[in-house]
């Protein structure tokens, strides 16, 4: 239940963020939101750590490691928040859900690993063409928004280059970092840029933030920030990447209605369509199978059918070792 539960959230945390990041610029600049939202995210980090009495003196030793994740919140997040301005948000949420292709090729570049075989070349060829039926009706419909698209592509390019090079640079080092010290190091070392971003973009303090700036910035500073990243690791351990990996094909179907029914956000027909490319081709590109749909399908129901009566009292350790049992039979 608890891991559900995590699942869910997290759907949900990512589907949200992006109509977050344009509630947060509704009375600040987009720089000032994304400062201000990573800001009261590392005062947060930093008052965990005193709580727990954690030296902050082992973020040196790793501060390559550091640097690399903090390149996923500068220059990549004031990014975001400038690209959010000009499209929707679930538009936002599709193309971002391209990084799993993007990571492939920066996997390919930078590890020298390639997880492309032909089922991914084609899911990816397939994105291409979705993507393009996007880019030709966003710039029928408004000049502008080309600047969106551009921008969120150009992010899951810095994100996944992050994400790549932090896993070289950790598979390099004995020291391990966990999640929290990662998303805190993170922060501490993006910090001098946003702030240097902020001075040079916007420089002076708001005199009047509107209510729901506020509210999507505390939002997306603890839900988003912190709590998001702790759920996202906590399935991670417990579940396959797989599983995992079915979060990107949910979330931006998740953000269009979200995007409709709280902002009245609409996207026209043929953007839909090229959505819908994309998401095919997100799935083709997941490691999930038929045979794996049907595998998990079988175990499930077989455990379901064996389940004892509510009046039996067998300990739940049984039931444990059984659907693992039904799992190692069926695969």
């Amino acid at each position: 239940m608890a891991v559900f539960f995590a699942y869910f959230s997290v759907v949900l945390i990512w589907a949200t963020t992006p109509l977050a990041i344009q509630w947060s610029s509704d009375s600040l600049s987009f720089v000032a939101a994304a400062t201000a939202r990573m800001l009261l995210a590392l005062a947060l980090a930093l008052f965990i750590h005193a709580l727990l009495r954690q030296s902050l003196q082992a973020y040196w030793k790793q501060r390559n490691i550091y640097f690399a994740a903090s390149l996923g919140i500068f220059p990549n997040m004031p990014l975001v928040y400038w690209a959010a301005q000009f499209i929707p948000s679930g538009l936002v949420a599709v193309i971002f859900a391209l990084s799993p292709f993007v990571t492939g090729v920066m996997t390919l570049i930078l590890l020298k690993q390639n997880p492309f075989g032909i089922k991914r070349v084609l899911a990816l060829l397939l994105a291409i063409s979705g993507l393009l039926v996007i880019f030709y009706q966003q710039i029928r419909l408004d000049a502008d928004s080309i600047y969106g698209v551009v921008g969120i592509l150009l992010s899951c390019v810095l994100f996944s280059f992050s994400s790549v090079w932090v896993k070289k640079l950790s598979g390099d080092t004995q020291l391990q970092a966990s999640p929290f010290q990662q998303a805190t190091g993170a922060l501490l070392f993006a910090l001098p840029g946003l702030l240097l971003s902020w001075w040079w973009m916007d420089g002076s303090l708001p005199t009047q933030v509107s209510l729901k700036s506020a509210g999507a910035i505390v939002y997306l500073a603890i839900v988003g920030s912190l709590l998001g990243a702790v759920m996202f690791f906590f399935i991670l351990q417990r579940l396959s990447a797989s599983a995992v990996s079915l979060i990107t094909l949910m979330t931006p179907v998740l953000a269009i209605v979200i995007g409709k029914q709280l902002a009245d956000e609409a996207l026209p027909l043929t953007t839909l369509i090229g959505v819908g490319i994309v998401l095919i081709a997100l799935l083709l590109y997941s490691p999930w199978s038929v045979r794996e749909w049907r595998l998990a399908l079988s175990a499930a129901l077989l455990r379901y059918l064996r389940a004892p009566a509510a009046d039996d009292q067998i300990d739940a350790q049984i039931l444990l070792e059984k659907s693992r049992e039904d799992v190692i039979r069926y695969k």
